[in-house]
Parts: structure tokens; sequence; C-alpha cells
């Protein structure tokens, strides 16, 4: 299998371990939980190591594995920042009380919130030529530096709210199924009873500080994004489409579902938007690409 199939081929796998998630129940619904974490973090940090290379999957892995792992043992046993919880035993082994998957989660959907903050903030290129305004030293080229610094906070904010979205579909799913339980569950957002609200601003804290030591752990590499990254965003959409069906539907969460729509959709609709239009653009580009094909016969 080439390299550019085996992440589509991890997400078709993924795609049918979610799917059989709702059919199943009691301790093979928990070791399909335990499955869709593996798989999706596979995914993820074989992503970044095929399409960026050794030092942005080992610092995705730092980043996101590692500060996952210690944010989660922190809060296991102050209560800071999400709140006060317990782990149950349904989720595998755990250090320090804490499931050894539970990092892999967060780096599984860190990579792909952190692609689609890059894809929808990324400056338009559209109508630009090559040629010598455009050399290094001359031209645009310069403005490049002045807008990273300008779009940088932006590009965090977008990222850490792409994640931390997740956990309004994650948390309530989770915890109606007993893998964790909250001491103090209040104040919670309406109709998400059993999750206190200062959850989900300890993943966005947890997901901002993320999203902001990534960049400069992996390098320029994560700067832009293009069309390796097909199966990252097709991930984030999945999992964005399929959360509200499957909470309105099949786990009976419609409060979720309403909920992790809106707080997905911050990202989710922008990228839906921006690669639709990126699409219809497609059959133009040979048009206005002066340079000559390089498959020609000499």
């Amino acid at each position: 299998m080439s390299r550019g199939r085996l992440p589509w081929a991890l997400l078709a796998v993924l795609v049918l371990a979610q799917i059989c998630y709702p059919l199943t129940s009691g301790a093979t619904r928990a070791g399909l939980t335990v499955a869709t974490v593996v798989l999706g973090y596979l995914l993820s940090v074989g992503h970044a190591l095929l399409s960026r290379g050794t030092r942005t999957a080992v610092a995705l892995v730092a980043v996101a594995t590692g500060g996952g792992f210690a944010v989660e043992a922190l809060g296991v046993a102050t209560g800071f920042p999400f709140g006060g919880y317990d782990y149950s035993g349904e989720l595998g082994p755990k250090l320090a009380g804490v499931p050894l998957i539970i990092p892999l989660a967060w780096t599984w959907m860190a990579w792909p919130a952190w692609l689609t903050a890059v894809r929808i903030t990324a400056p338009s290129t559209a109508g630009t030529r090559p040629g010598p305004a455009t050399a290094p030293g001359r031209g645009a080229a310069p403005d490049a530096p002045s807008w990273s610094r300008r779009s940088r906070a932006g590009r965090i904010a977008l990222a850490a709210v792409g994640l931390a979205a997740w956990d309004l579909f994650l948390d309530p799913q989770m915890v109606a199924e007993g893998y964790w339980v909250w001491r103090d569950a209040t104040p919670a957002l309406p109709g998400l009873p059993g999750v206190p609200a200062s959850n989900y601003l300890g993943w966005l804290l947890f997901a901002v500080l993320l999203a902001a030591a990534l960049r400069p752990l992996a390098g320029p590499a994560v700067d832009r994004a293009d069309r390796r990254d097909a199966p990252m965003f097709a991930l984030y959409l999945w999992t964005y489409a399929a959360s509200v069906l499957a909470h309105a539907v099949f786990l009976r969460l419609p409060a979720s579902a309403v909920w992790g729509g809106i707080g997905m959709a911050v990202a989710a609709a922008p990228l839906a938007v921006t690669l639709l239009r990126a699409r219809r653009r497609v059959p133009d580009r040979p048009a206005a690409d002066p340079a000559p094909r390089v498959d020609a016969p000499a």
C-alpha cells in the first residue's frame, strides 16, 4: 500500500468502528471505544509522520500525548483545570489514575483540528503568478512573515476551539457510558447534566496551550495545508457530522447533539466551505497557469 493511501485505509477502518459503536453494548462497546481511539491515534500520528516528517510527528506526540497525559493526571489529582473526576476501569490500564488511551484521544483530534485551522486561515493565493515578483527577497515574499505574525493568534484560537468543541460530544457520551464520573457536576450547561461547565473551560485552556506549543516544536512544515491533508479534513468533517447524527438519533443525547453541533461548527462549517470553493476552482487552474506542461514530449 502506498504512503498516500495508508491514511485513507486507516480512516476507513475508523469509520467502520464508529458505525458499529451504537450497535454494541457493555464490554464490547468499551473495547470498541478503546480500539477506535487507538485507530484515531495511529491515523493522526501516522499522517503527521508521512506528510511532514519525523520532527512534526515527534512534536505532536510530545505536545498532545505527553501534554494530554500530564493535564489529565493533574486533573484527577487536583481537580484543576477541568473539575474533580475519576475514571472507571472500563477503558483499560491506568497510570496515575488516567487510562492510557486518554492521552491518545487528545492526539487523535488535535492534529486534524490544527490542520483545519491552517486551511481556513491560509492566505489566498488566487491570481498569484509565479515570477520575479514572488521570488525570495522581492515583491510578495517579504509579506509572508508579517502575515504569519498577524494570523498566529487567530490560528491558535481556531485550532483550540476546533479541538475543545469536540468535548461537547465526547464528555456527555462517555459519562452516559460510565467511563468516568464527576465528583461535582454543577453548574452544568443546560441539557448536559453530569458534566460541569468548568470541564469545557479546562479543555479550551489546554487546547490553547497545545496549539501554541505545537508550531514552535513542529517547525514551519505545519504552517501550510495541501492535498496530502485531505484525510485529516475528511476525519474532522466526518467526526462532526457523525457525532451530530449519533447523538441525536442513536445515543439519545439530543442536547449534546445541539451543543456539539453548534460548537464544532465554528471550525467545521468554514472548513467545508473552504474545501468546496477550492474544488470549484480546480477546473480553472490549468488555464490560469502559464507554466508549460512538464509531461509534454520534448
